[in-house]
């Protein structure tokens, strides 16, 4: 695994903005160099420059739309040069509404980015780290990985792939040398909500946790090489609680809580 404290190289995906800037920001605080991946070229750019002149480190925009296969593959053969040491699959949006009168497209663009393009980008990054026994991936998953969510149907489902997935890697990569971490914040404030539709007013106070704090609970995870990171004591209560609870109970208070906010969003 990477030693943060020698000049190795981090790839971070969905890095324009949110959890994904913040894991870049501290990265290059560490001296990461980086390889910025996201649709947004300009924003990318303007942030790698600040990050190069900051702290030291190259830093490196790649635009990519993790949506279409192309995007993907032009992540996936930068990856393959076997030279990243960390992979941070970070992108991903969420919907909100009855699966039903949602339009197809976009939860099919969903499964694509929170999915698809995950597990491609982890099958091209761990093949050189398995190789040179050495390296990390961090998969952005969250809390609501441990229990379905109605008016949240195809996020909370995806994520539950993610958490999963990356459970299972991370056993079989384990005696390799490289650690697999899926990161399962809860409620983080950025623009995730906004694209997703989510009121977050509706959301106590004490339920957020900043970016900061997300992005060093991943970190510190990966540095003990264990499977899995909660951000917060509530969101660890949150996850164990889902996982104890009966099924039916966890699903009807997922489906009140989103229920007046799934009516009519047509993200």
């Amino acid at each position: 695994m990477a030693n943060e404290t020698s000049r190795t190289k981090a790839l971070v995906t969905g890095a324009s903005a949110g959890i994904g800037e913040a894991f870049v920001r501290h990265l290059a605080a560490r001296k990461y160099d980086l390889i910025l991946v996201a649709r947004r070229k300009d924003q990318l750019e303007r942030l790698a420059s600040e990050l190069s002149d900051k702290h030291g480190v190259s830093a490196d925009a790649l635009e990519a739309d993790l949506s279409e296969d192309a995007g993907v593959a032009l992540v996936e053969e930068r990856l393959r040069s076997g030279d990243i040491d960390l992979l941070v699959n970070n992108a991903g949006f969420g919907t909100v509404g009855e699966f039903a009168g949602l339009p197809l497209e976009r939860e099919l663009a969903e499964l694509d980015v929170n999915v698809r393009a995950l597990m491609r980008l982890c099958h091209a990054a761990l093949a050189s780290m398995v190789e040179r026994r050495r390296g990390a991936v961090i998969n952005v998953a969250s809390t609501a990985a441990f229990q379905p969510v109605p008016y949240n149907a195809t996020y909370s489902a995806t994520k539950a792939f993610v958490l999963h997935f990356s459970e299972a890697l991370h056993e079989e990569v384990k005696p390799h040398g490289v650690t697999v971490t899926c990161l399962c914040p809860g409620p983080v404030k950025t623009e995730f909500q906004d694209v997703a539709g989510i009121d977050g007013s509706r959301i106590p106070s004490f339920a957020w946790e900043s970016v900061d704090s997300v992005v060093d609970t991943a970190l510190s995870a990966m540095r003990g090489r264990r499977a899995i990171a909660i951000p917060g004591a509530v969101n660890k209560m949150t996850a164990a609680t889902a996982q104890l609870a009966p099924r039916f109970l966890t699903r009807r208070i997922a489906g009140v809580m989103f229920r007046d906010q799934g009516r009519g969003t047509q993200p």
